[in-house]
């Protein structure tokens, strides 16, 4: 199996804060790979320093076949990548910009104009590659970053959080054009993300990372299964109602976990037939009003909170690192970038 991206014990100091420790990851050439985590786990900082923004301070990695800290200029050739703060001059227009990057790849005039107009086709710019980036909606402003991101072909592709704060409409079609990418191009893809609808859609395998260190790992399926219980949804009128359910509902046969989330009280269980009936009862014995009572499978989101004792809140700003940390590396990853220093 050919592999695009390796780690091995790869960990991450600032001072005295270990932000990573002891990843070890195998990606496979040609897959899509979610990495998970709540705010703070370390995502951004594992992406740093496979990027080569960021240099490890323990264990090793690969892209693309190239040592991420002994080999950074082969590793920037060879890989796109858009963060989640993007570093696109306002005034430039979309054409402009990513002539820009084709130049710095070394792309001939030639190559540019043919490549600028395969990207337009294949991320949908239209008629916005004349206008100016700064006028741009957010999910063109998404748009023109991930096009930059591919003026070379990279063999792989980093995707920190790409749809974060965009329109569900704008996420969806995003979605169809990573699947694309991976699906026709061939495209190795490194994705970040908070959506975990996003993970479970676009990743043929997940990792969970959680205080810096790998949780878990396997495809979406594997994950769910491997919580081995049933979920059943309780919708009641109230969030004061919700409190009540819990105290009918604690302690009940065959409930594992309950957890109260607004207007919905979720019961884990190892037995979601044989449970909700006696969810139903006790619930009506309690005078709880139920609006509707459901059962389900397990989604990421209850694995995550399985693992993590957290659900992931999208929107909410990611790690760096340690807050207040500033790590040195700056976010050029042109060929001609300066390497950061460990």
């Amino acid at each position: 199996m050919d592999l695009a991206v390796t780690a091995r014990g790869l960990g991450r100091r600032f001072g005295d804060h270990e932000a990573v420790r002891n990843v070890d990851l195998e990606i496979a050439a040609g897959e899509t790979f979610g990495f998970l985590g709540p705010n703070g786990a370390g995502k951004t900082t594992c992406v740093r320093m496979l990027t080569t923004l960021l240099a490890p301070t323990a264990g090793a990695a690969s892209v693309a076949g190239f040592d991420v800290a002994a080999e950074p200029q082969e590793v920037r050739l060879r890989i796109g990548v858009a963060l989640q703060a993007t570093a696109i001059d306002p005034k430039q227009t979309g054409r402009e910009y990513l002539d820009l990057q084709g130049r710095l790849y070394g792309l001939t005039a030639a190559e540019r104009r043919r490549r600028i107009a395969e990207l337009a086709e294949m991320v949908d710019l239209g008629d916005a590659l004349g206008a100016r980036i700064g006028t741009y909606s957010g999910g063109m402003a998404r748009r023109i970053d991930l096009a930059g991101a591919l003026v070379h072909q990279p063999e792989v592709l980093f995707l920190d959080e790409p749809t974060t704060g965009l329109d569900p409409a704008s996420r969806i079609r995003l979605w169809e054009e990573i699947g694309r990418l991976n699906s026709e191009e061939g495209t190795t893809v490194f994705l970040t993300t908070q959506y975990l609808e996003e993970a479970d859609a676009l990743a043929r395998r997940i990792a969970i990372i959680d205080r810096g260190t790998i949780v878990a790992e396997g495809s979406p399926e594997e994950l769910k299964r491997s919580l081995g219980h049933d979920v059943i949804v309780a919708e009641v009128d109230s969030p004061g109602a919700g409190a009540e359910a819990e105290l009918a509902l604690a302690g009940g046969e065959g409930i594992e976990h309950l957890e109260v989330r607004g207007h919905e009280v979720m019961v884990h269980t190892g037995d979601g037939p044989a449970t909700i009936g006696r969810v139903a009862i006790a619930l009506h014995e309690a005078h709880v009003t139920v609006r509707n009572l459901s059962l389900r499978q397990p989604t990421l989101d209850d694995v995550f909170l399985e693992l993590t004792g957290n659900r992931i809140h999208p929107g909410g700003s990611d790690d760096t690192g340690e807050p207040g940390v500033d790590d040195g590396a700056g976010s050029d990853l042109s060929p001609r970038a300066p390497e950061a220093e460990p």
